[in-house]
């Protein structure tokens, strides 16, 4: 077992699974601290899960919350359900689903929150990757098509069927997407607030009817 520190959880990241990055545990403390203000019972997805390490620092800081946690790799699927345990999670507060996005969701399961961490490397910059995350990681974690906005394009087209009026969306990209992303958002009617990382640079983004 190889664990790893991630918002203040123990996360195994022994099987392949994509590794969580300090720039995503800066967001993740950040959506955490904005959802902790709700005293109500919520119901939270997270999508393009990973280690689930997203999902279970929200289970693990919030009593309130119950979390479902998709991922299309069946390595993740694994990785997840040794992530719950070790992290001693109750059965009753979650769910795990292997699904393309959305496709083994009901319509009928509407979230107060959904984080996501989606593939966002474009192949057109296959380049800047450093070779020792080319080895180390799944490419299906980090890769979506030549501008890396294949999985960013296809969760907005679906995300608002899964979303409670009122809820929020926390997710992030590559700086560089900035603009395209505006666009589709735009498209799509979403209200949205672009948010910056540790290194001053714009990783992640709140988006909902706020």
């Amino acid at each position: 077992m190889r664990k790893m520190k991630f918002c203040h959880v123990n996360i195994d990241v022994s099987r392949k699974v994509f590794s969580p990055r300090i720039e995503t545990e800066f967001w993740v403390e950040k959506a955490i601290e904005e959802i902790k203000k709700i005293k109500k019972p919520l119901k939270i997805l997270d999508i393009f899960s990973g280690t689930g390490c997203i999902g279970i620092s929200v289970l693990k800081t919030i009593k309130n919350t119950t979390v479902d946690f998709v991922d299309i790799d069946k390595e993740a699927i694994k990785q997840i359900k040794i992530n719950l345990r070790l992290n001693k999670i109750s059965k009753a507060r979650y769910k795990i689903y292997q699904s393309n996005l959305f496709e083994k969701l009901s319509s009928r399961r509407k979230y107060d929150f959904i984080l996501a961490n989606p593939p966002y490397v474009a192949l057109d910059r296959l380049y800047e990757v450093q070779k020792e995350v080319l080895e180390k990681e799944p490419h299906i974690a980090l890769f979506a098509g030549k501008d890396g906005l294949f999985c960013i394009k296809k969760f907005f087209d679906k995300v608002k069927n899964y979303l409670k009026p009122e809820g929020i969306i926390f997710l992030e990209f590559d700086p560089r997407q900035k603009k395209e992303i505006e666009k589709i958002l735009q498209n799509q009617g979403f209200k949205f607030i672009f948010k910056k990382d540790q290194f001053k640079k714009y990783r992640w983004i709140k988006v909902g009817n706020f």
